[in-house]
């Protein structure tokens, strides 16, 4: 019997081409992975032993099962899933990170032309991105993908946002509505504080991104 083509697993492998092809030109590294299994293994390949490891947090990074990879290697995990850890814990583990050998976390957003779009609400995500960490390693699902950057915004603050914010417990207008309501979004019931676009690293392949043939996160 002949095999059915998975039309939309073919769609992303081509988009990922040509995403792997625009990071280059500004200087991240793209890797395209069929599905979460093979993403995780690709990750922890990239994480030498004995390496101190923050993570962002990432509803994409639990739902691949890379926490649980993560928990078995010999490296120094900064693990803010861990049960049972408190609130200034994580805090904490969130300070360590900014100078951790390599940091894992997702992208709110990936432009088709190759940029990074990220909100965040308290900045550790983004600081780290930006500066500190040796390598960053960024995870996401193709459902991430955006045609460009004004698209990107609206898709991170309409699609990621309300479910975020219902995640980490905040009474956001979004969470309420189930879409923006900026401008009557403000402290400190509001999630979206800081938005950075990466267009590119001054450090060749200090940013690598592994896309995955999935729907993941928010």
């Amino acid at each position: 019997m002949k095999e059915k083509t998975d039309h939309k697993k073919a769609s992303h492998k081509l988009q990922a081409q040509q995403l792997i092809r625009n990071f280059k030109k500004r200087g991240f590294e793209g890797i395209y992975c069929d599905n979460s299994a093979e993403a995780v293994e690709t990750i922890c390949r990239m994480i030498p032993a004995g390496s101190l490891v923050g993570m962002g947090g990432s509803e994409t990074i639990l739902e691949t099962g890379l926490v649980d990879a993560l928990r078995s290697m010999d490296i120094r995990l900064l693990d803010r899933y861990k049960e049972g850890v408190s609130k200034e814990a994580v805090d904490d583990m969130r300070r360590q990170g900014l100078a951790a050998d390599i940091y894992i976390c997702s992208s709110n957003a990936i432009t088709a032309d190759g940029k990074l779009v990220n909100m965040d609400g308290t900045g550790n995500r983004v600081a780290a991105l930006i500066y500190g960490p040796k390598k960053v390693v960024i995870v996401a699902g193709m459902n991430k993908v955006a045609i460009d950057v004004q698209a990107a915004i609206t898709r991170v603050k309409n699609q990621a946002a309300p479910p975020n914010s219902l995640r980490v417990g905040v009474a956001t207008p979004c969470s309420l509505k189930g879409f923006c309501q900026d401008p009557n979004c403000q402290p400190p019931n509001r999630i979206c504080c800081q938005l950075v676009i990466s267009e590119a690293s001054m450090t060749p392949g200090r940013i690598t991104v592994v896309m995955v043939g999935e729907t993941l996160g928010y």
